[in-house]
């Protein structure tokens, strides 16, 4: 891990003034050979190093990415498809529509009453996978 960063005084957009200097050196392992020693097999080897995935919630996704995590358009997997209505009385945006990345035979599909009020048509797969922005 190479940050951990908690409470309420997280940096936020200026989250790049923490993560530079391991860019920095990510990206010179990835460009610079470095000769490195391997103790298992007693030999050299040349290193490359590249980051390749992060762990965070979905806020510190936003700061990360620069996706906007909040609005019409909230899910990075569903873009301009995610489903969305703006809830008049509690004046922001509720976001159904998650049972279409179901497979079409699925019991949630027809379960009009746990979302909203709708039977799901449209979408579907083969295989069951999950939107997690939605």
């Amino acid at each position: 891990m190479s940050m951990l960063i908690h409470g309420p005084k997280s940096p936020r957009m200026d989250i790049d003034v923490y993560l530079r200097p391991l860019v920095l050196e990510l990206k010179e392992l990835w460009e610079n050979v470095v000769t490195t020693w391997d103790a298992q097999t007693m030999k050299k080897f040349k290193l490359h190093a590249i980051l390749l995935w992060t762990i965070n919630d979905f806020l510190a996704y936003a700061i990360l990415s620069g996706w906007s995590t909040k609005g019409k358009f909230v899910c990075p997997y569903c873009h301009k498809d995610t489903d969305y209505f703006w809830l008049k009385h509690g004046r922001k945006h509720s976001y159904m529509g998650s049972q279409r990345l179901l497979p079409l035979d699925h019991a949630w599909r027809q379960n009009m009453v746990s979302f909203n009020n709708m039977v799901e048509t449209h979408g579907g797969t083969s295989t069951t996978y999950w939107c997690t922005g939605t």
